[in-house]
């Protein structure tokens, strides 16, 4: 890709919040230059705005947002795949509720009916909530594999989820969940909101089903 799309600059901020030119480049992987042309582009068309101060960056507006999800949906429908992301989409909200649930394991322990954080104390229980990761990590790639021959736009995830899940497995366990990083949950955040944003729906739309039953239910 030499330069983005109006609808690649859209997702992406989106997706990432307030983000500075050159980090945005980087994220979409092209040169700056062609992604400040779109991005001034779509500032003189109300789409996005640049704020300074403490947290500088471009960042997307209402109207951004509503244009960005019609542009998606237009896609969407001229490759005449709406039916099967909501297909897809059903079955990832299924595997949403399981890592919600490993991720509230990971952080979190009920102990005689009181939420704690989990001190790591406890080796067992923490290896059974790695398990579970790594299960649910399996059941992703039949998934991120339809979502990508959908739209090339879903391609990149495995890659990313793959990366955070080996620093999972080597130890490094802040790439569960830590919100600063390229963790598995701020990718898979990323990959939901894709999906609501693709979908034209919100968060307040799903009724996520519940997740699977964990193990050593007398502290998750």
């Amino acid at each position: 890709m030499s330069a983005p799309s109006v609808a690649d600059v859209l997702l992406a901020l989106r997706l990432r919040g307030v983000i500075e030119g050159s980090l945005l480049a980087e994220r979409l992987g092209v040169p700056e230059p062609p992604v400040v042309e779109v991005l001034d582009a779509c500032g003189r068309e109300g789409w996005v705005q640049r704020s300074g101060g403490r947290l500088p960056g471009w960042s997307l507006t209402a109207a951004g947002r509503r244009h960005g999800e019609g542009l998606l949906a237009g896609e969407l429908d001229a490759a005449s795949a709406r039916r099967p992301l909501e297909s897809a989409y059903g079955r990832f909200l299924v595997l949403n509720a399981d890592l919600l649930s490993v991720c509230t394991a990971w952080q979190v322990v009920v102990i005689d009916g009181a939420e704690a954080p989990n001190d790591h104390l406890d080796p067992v229980r923490d290896a059974a909530v790695l398990a579970r990761l790594s299960a649910l990590h399996a059941s992703t790639e039949p998934l991120l594999a339809e979502l990508a021959g959908l739209t090339a736009r879903f391609g990149g995830y495995q890659h990313r989820l793959d990366a955070a899940h080996a620093r999972v497995a080597d130890g490094s366990h802040e790439w569960i969940a830590r919100p600063t990083i390229d963790s598995y949950h701020t990718v898979w955040f990323e990959l939901h909101e894709h999906l609501l944003a693709t979908l034209g729906r919100t968060r307040t739309d799903e009724r996520t089903p519940e997740p699977a039953p964990a193990p050593h239910e007398e502290y998750a």
